[in-house]
């Protein structure tokens, strides 16, 4: 294959919006840990608190991971740029091959976290259904007992 200067230029906007998205989600985390930062202090239920920052720890990782590989990604890309102009075309294939590859390790980091975030979430609705039926539950218990 022969590779031109446009094809890694190609991937130019595809990372940057992908690494503006890893960026959003980094802030949301970002201020999700500040927020429970606050409630740690004030909630009883320190357990429950530990076992959120102990996901947050992870994804936190995950998310640093996904930029770190996209960040590469981005240069290998550049770096293949490079050596096309130059005239290196196996060089410029290499690198252009090798960003590639980061780029799906950073994709499927991306989409990793976003499975635990989507299971954090799915935990948290289930606590408030639970609740809710209970205390449904307990309403119903206390009409039927007055009949």
């Amino acid at each position: 294959m022969d590779l031109s200067i446009n094809t890694p230029a190609l991937l130019f906007p595809a990372i940057s919006l992908l690494m503006l998205a890893y960026t959003n989600r980094f802030l949301a985390l970002a201020s999700l840990i500040r927020n429970l930062h606050s409630q740690y202090s004030q909630h009883t239920n320190k357990e429950g608190v530990l076992r959120q920052i102990k996901n947050l720890r992870l994804r936190l990782r995950l998310i640093r991971s996904m930029q770190a590989f996209g960040v590469i990604s981005l240069f290998l890309c550049v770096l293949s740029m490079f050596f096309v102009y130059k005239g290196f075309s196996g060089q410029a294939s290499f690198t252009f091959a090798i960003s590639l590859i980061l780029m799906m390790i950073s994709l499927f980091l991306s989409l990793w976290e976003i499975n635990i975030s989507t299971r954090a979430l799915e935990i948290e609705l289930s606590d408030m259904e639970l609740q809710k039926d209970s205390i449904i539950g307990y309403i119903k218990e206390r009409f039927e007992k007055e009949d």
